[in-house]
């Protein structure tokens, strides 16, 4: 059999593993493995299922194996993968197995020299024993997170380790880009290039975003005189075949769901499951994931069911991915732990439950199911109330449109900035125009005034002063010499309190007799529970031991019916794009109701958006009514204050406003 022609580039055992592995390259492959060759920044944008980690992986696989090949390698680190998921660790590290044993056999079979490429995973569930080992034989790839590589940076034997770093891949940078998680990685990356003292090539792995010049502007930065730096983009586009409906409970949606409502929603879910190998159902909120995989777990059978949310344990949801891999899980529900591109096998159906909220969210969540090169995703949406089947419907309009949420940028938080400073200047020494210079590197940073600079380098060398005199000053600053030096303690400070995850006071949940974590609960609902209460957390009830000081040691409760817990603040705002896109509906829909009644906007729906027969009817009666007492469908360029007196009198104001949550969440402030 004749090799693709996009393998010629590679060494031949490399290209045989492959031609053996994999029919032939995605475009994305082929488009993609010359610019990286090359050694040019790289940004690779395409849909979720085209192959792109094994598009960035393979290239700097070859160059290992080719220079292991001609004189061995260097025990230090060369290439460098940063992902945002802690989960998406494990999964990398299984991913990389398999072709460096698939080339070492080919190698074999070729009567080469062996090459033993080493890889290790590095984030906070990293157990201390390994990171031991690390230390005194550092991994050739090192797989980790934007925090666990600030820490690498902050510690001795961390930078030693990162010194020889060639080329870093950054995997689903469209989840850092649009927050200060994006901000605090960039300037991470700067103080890697200024550590190991050459510009390390950037290889950029995005699902598709708008605009996308944004994110490859993200991936290379600023020249030292503000101008973008050269990256070459390989946009495969978004757009792909999908089957994609609304799914709506058997009676009508009222504003909000009955327990009989939803227990007919689950019935239904359950027979969507019971048809299709495995399914994936997605939900807003921690909450919700525990008590869907409750009732799922009884229609179906507890075995077969599990929850998959960022308060379980690390091995309760490896376990989950590894049983839903294997088979031996119908169903998981998952919150946004499962959006990216975990590795979970083959998914036949995706059901979102509610509304995700985004464009981007509900494109990568059905790009789970069909998640093989070719594969056709399928995705059910299910509205739980009338406003939320409005909004799905002009979710599916904007899918079908084409339509992407646009990214936003947080400009130069200077938070972060200052965190950064103090972990870089407690490492070494820094003269303060140089250190400015590298800092605009860092795209976000590129227009950072000096001002704000020096304001924030004031700060942290003199701290402020309180009844105890002056404290929190990390820095000393040579005003003659210009030069910062960290002050003792520095480091420290800088490692304890790193990253912008902000840290939630969560209680771990102890299973006794062993002691083991399995998770962790909402402050409030600890503190409010007592001995014998029993609650739910990850499909199983567990019955409430004693509650101590940042800990709820607990037993196994045997099935019995549990409470839910809680968490706070979770549930997403919705995007500008959706929102627009709902205030587009409006309009058309009031358009049709001033000509034709409910029976037109009913028919409009039904040829228009493509929607069934049940969802049509319930919209259309919905805006009938609101239109008849109102006069009106808000929209963004009509926005309605309704006012109405409460049951003891008091008066009530609703402003009816379809705009984003960064809109509305200021006048509910207000």
């Amino acid at each position: 059999m004749s090799a693709h022609p996009a393998l010629a580039a590679f060494h031949p055992a490399v290209a045989a593993w492959f031609s053996c592995s994999f029919p032939e390259p995605t475009e994305a492959q082929v488009r993609a493995w010359p610019a990286i060759a090359s050694g040019r920044d790289t940004l690779v944008a395409a849909p979720t299922g085209s192959g792109k980690t094994l598009t960035a992986f393979l290239t700097a696989i070859d160059a290992l194996v080719r220079e292991g090949l001609s004189h061995g390698l260097p025990d230090t680190t060369l290439v460098l993968y940063v992902s945002p998921l802690k989960a998406l660790s494990n999964d990398i590290h299984l991913n990389l197995e398999a072709p460096l044993a698939g080339i070492r056999e080919q190698l074999s079979a070729r009567a080469m020299p062996d090459v033993a490429i080493r890889t290790a995973v590095r984030t906070g569930d990293t157990p201390p024993a390994q990171r031991v080992a690390m230390r005194k034989r550092p991994p050739h790839i090192l797989v980790t997170t934007p925090e666990s590589l600030y820490v690498l940076l902050g510690s001795e034997s961390g930078r030693v380790m990162l010194g020889g770093v060639r080329s870093v891949i950054l995997d689903e940078i469209h989840a850092l880009v649009q927050s200060k998680r994006g901000s605090h990685l960039a300037l991470s990356l700067e103080r890697l290039d200024a550590l190991t003292g050459h510009r390390a090539t950037r290889v950029g792995l995005s699902a598709t975003q708008k605009p996308i010049e944004d994110v490859a502007k993200f991936l290379s930065g600023a020249a030292p005189t503000g101008d973008k730096k050269d990256c070459t983009i390989v946009d495969v586009g978004h757009a792909r075949a999908r089957d994609l409906a609304l799914e709506l409970p058997p009676v009508p949606l009222q504003p909000v769901m009955s327990t009989a409502q939803w227990e007919l929603l689950y019935e239904r879910v359950a027979q969507l499951v019971e048809t299709h190998a495995t399914t994936l159902v997605f939900v807003n909120t921690r909450r919700m994931a525990e008590r869907a995989a409750r009732h799922l777990g009884e229609l179906l059978g507890k075995e077969h069911v599990a929850a998959h949310h960022g308060s379980l344990a690390k091995e309760f949801r490896l376990d989950a991915e590894q049983r839903l891999k294997a088979g031996k899980l119908k169903v998981l529900v998952a919150t946004a732990s499962l959006e990216l591109g975990i590795d979970i096998g083959d998914i036949d159906l995706v059901c979102q439950i509610g509304s995700p909220r985004s464009i981007a969210a509900f494109l990568q969540r059905v790009g789970r199911a069909g998640h093989q090169v070719g594969g056709v995703p399928k995705g059910r949406l299910i509205p739980t109330s009338r406003d939320e089947l409005i909004e799905c419907a002009a979710l599916l309009d904007s899918v079908r449109r084409g339509e992407l949420d646009a990214l936003i940028m947080p400009p130069a938080p200077l938070d972060v900035l200052a965190q950064q400073i103090v972990a870089e200047v407690a490492c070494r020494e820094w003269d303060e125009d140089a250190l400015f210079q590298m800092i605009r590197r860092a795209w976000p940073y590129a227009t950072l005034a000096r001002k704000d600079y020096d304001d924030v380098l004031r700060m942290l060398a003199d701290g402020f002063t309180t009844r105890r005199g002056a404290r929190s000053a990390y820095l000393h600053r040579d005003a003659v010499h210009r030069k910062l030096r960290g002050r003792k303690g520095a480091r420290l400070t800088a490692t304890m309190s790193g990253g912008t995850i902000p840290d939630t006071a969560d209680y771990q949940v102890l299973l006794e007799p062993q002691a083991i974590t399995i998770g962790t609960i909402n402050e409030d609902f600890a503190i409010e529970s007592i001995a014998g209460d029993i609650f739910q957390l990850g499909n199983a009830s567990y019955r409430i031991l004693r509650v101590e000081a940042g800990r709820v040691r607990v037993e196994d409760a045997q099935g019995m019916p549990p409470s839910i817990p809680f968490w706070l603040g979770e549930a997403p705002g919705r995007s500008i794009e959706l929102s627009v896109s709902v205030s587009r509906l409006r309009e058309s829909l009031q358009v049709q109701l001033e000509q034709g009644g409910e029976t037109g906007a009913k028919r409009w729906l039904l040829a228009e958006l493509a929607l069934g027969e049940s969802a049509a009817a319930q919209i259309a009666e919905y805006v009938a009514a609101q239109f008849a007492s109102f006069g009106m469908l808000p929209s963004q360029a009509r926005i309605a204050l309704e006012r109405f007196f409460d049951e003891s009198g008091g008066t009530q104001l609703v402003i009816h406003s379809p705009y984003g949550s960064r809109i509305n969440r200021a006048w509910g402030l207000a």
